[in-house]
């Protein structure tokens, strides 16, 4: 392009003209908004000036603060391996263990910081374990079980807990390593998830190195009846080897929407020549939809780099409006796990849903976050 653009910036490159245990306690938010917005515009001029990701001090906040001084709150935010609030320092995940069914919250270690990892090790030392629950760090209590007989119901069973264990920011965390039989779901359609024609936002860092193209390695929006609804009920990230309408180029992984009823790489059933596929170990994915007229799907390698748009532009013919319902899907698809089970794997270090529809500069100065926070 002729205009010379700081990193960061969008490269757009195709356009078409079930109850939780327990409560989920959350201090309240500081810094303030103000602080929050000083922080953001410190990221985007150190970014612009220097062409780098600025060091994890100098920022202070979380990707939710981000959202949420671009005027898209978060309403569900999960990860096992950090706080994605600056001033959230409650628990993450619960692991259960095999030796006794005992289960055991895992906390940050401190307010805005890294999952305790020491306190898993010595809990589940000498025996098994997997992790039953996914807390919603939001305060809209969008916490995610397995879907499996003991969780919110289903046919599939929990992860296990200790299949990959990585460093972020130097300490060590374990990952939500998903395996075919293994997803997570919520029903959020009356605590914050949008629903019907309301926009909506997503992203997640997943990993380019284990996926496969069993359906379907999603996070996002889903259908409350856990059944395909038609065109529209869903709008959540795939993150597979999966080729939906086929004509796809390369062997993936790629970063798809999963609108209900196909997967796209683009605004149509047609194969979009501009996806490209991120097999880095560790990798952005992100989504949003207008609910109208509009989605872009991005993605990166989630340790530097800019955020790629692959496509922005119109809806997929019969998805306008969308008709989204509110659950919240992680690893699966929309119409699972009632009586089949989750074909796919992939890996799911952390992701938030907003609400709203953020503005470039909001998705790019998350992108600078989370390559920040120093995923090895």
């Amino acid at each position: 392009m002729p205009l010379i653009r700081c990193p960061f910036q969008e490269e757009t490159v195709q356009s078409s003209l079930v109850s939780v245990p327990g409560g989920v306690s959350r201090g309240r938010r500081s810094p303030t908004a103000l602080a929050t917005g000083s922080a953001l515009m410190l990221i985007a001029v150190l970014v612009a000036v220097f062409g780098r990701p600025v060091p994890a001090s100098a920022a202070g906040t979380g990707p939710c603060d981000i959202y949420a001084s671009g005027g898209t709150p978060c309403v569900a935010a999960h990860s096992t391996v950090r706080a994605l609030f600056g001033s959230y320092a409650g628990k993450l995940y619960q692991v259960r263990r095999s030796s006794d069914n005992a289960t055991r919250d895992i906390g940050a270690l401190t307010a805005g910081g890294v999952a305790n990892a020491a306190a898993q090790d010595a809990f589940c030392a000498g025996t098994s374990c997997v992790i039953t629950w996914v807390y919603d760090q939001s305060g809209h209590g969008n916490s995610l079980g397995y879907q499996g007989p003991g969780g919110v119901g289903g046919s599939d069973t929990a992860a296990n807990a200790t299949s990959e264990s990585l460093t972020v920011g130097g300490n060590r965390a374990y990952s939500l390593y998903i395996n075919p039989k293994n997803s997570y779901w919520r029903d959020g359609h009356t605590t914050g998830v949008p629903t019907g024609s309301a926009p909506e936002a997503m992203y997640m860092v997943t990993s380019g190195t284990h996926v496969n193209s069993g359906c379907c390695f999603d996070y996002g929006n889903s259908e409350t009846t856990r059944k395909a609804d038609g065109p529209g009920a869903m709008d959540a990230i795939n993150f597979s080897t999966q080729c939906w309408f086929g004509g796809c180029s390369g062997n993936g992984p790629w970063v798809q929407a999963d609108l209900e009823w196909g997967l796209y790489s683009g605004g149509s059933q047609s194969w979009n020549p501009n996806q490209r596929a991120f097999t880095s170990k560790f990798v952005t994915a992100t989504l949003k939809n207008n609910g109208t007229s509009r989605f872009a799907i991005k993605g990166s390698n989630a340790q530097s780099g800019n955020l790629t748009t692959l496509y922005a532009g119109s809806l997929p013919s019969g998805y306008n409006p969308m008709k989204k319902q509110g659950a919240i899907i992680l690893g699966s698809g929309g119409d699972c796990c009632n009586g089949n089970t989750n074909l796919s794997a992939g890996t799911f270090y952390e992701g938030a849903m907003v609400s709203g529809y953020p503005s470039d500069q909001t998705e790019n100065a998350v992108q600078v976050n989370i390559a920040t926070a120093g995923y090895r």
